[in-house]
């Protein structure tokens, strides 16, 4: 990442960004919205479920973790005239819309802004805020493009080994 860091952006002056809460990120296009063993437990205490019975019903294993289902439209399960987890959203969901895929061109990078209310408000993320959240969500685009070497590991093979259960 280091050589990232010394090469020319377009938003090398940085882009003002704040959540509007729009879902426009949440619906249309399916797609995987990775979660760890981590956000799995505060998503599942947030909505006072057992963590069996919340993997069953809002997600599918993916390699070593979990994407949350979607219905047949591609709108994510927890949209619902806005984001009924927002206040514990999963880490992905945080960073939109300053992921690697999204930053890669200026050409994707309108086509993001088209699609997004809230770019162009609130705070001004600097360039290296950027690169630096970027830098944090590679590892769920590093497993998202992998093949399926990784066994995704059962909810309860997971919390029984913590002592959850």
């Amino acid at each position: 990442m280091e050589r990232s860091y010394n090469r020319s952006y377009f938003f090398d002056q940085g882009i003002h960004f704040e959540c509007q809460r729009c879902g426009a990120c949440c619906t249309g296009d399916p797609g995987i919205i990775y979660v760890d063993i981590d956000e799995v437990t505060r998503i599942a205490e947030y909505l006072s479920a057992g963590i069996p019975s919340f993997t069953d019903k809002y997600l599918f294993p993916l390699r070593s973790g979990y994407s949350i289902k979607e219905h047949s439209d591609g709108r994510c399960v927890f949209y619902n005239n806005g984001c009924t987890i927002y206040p514990v959203r999963p880490h992905q969901c945080k960073t939109y819309p300053f992921w690697f895929e999204n930053l890669r061109s200026n050409k994707k990078w309108k086509r993001v802004l088209r699609e997004c209310q809230g770019i162009g408000y609130g705070p001004l993320y600097p360039r290296e805020k950027i690169l630096e959240i970027v830098q944090s969500t590679m590892d769920a685009v590093v497993k998202s493009y992998l093949g399926d070497n990784e066994k995704p590991i059962s909810s309860m093979e997971h919390f029984h080994s913590i002592g959850e259960i």
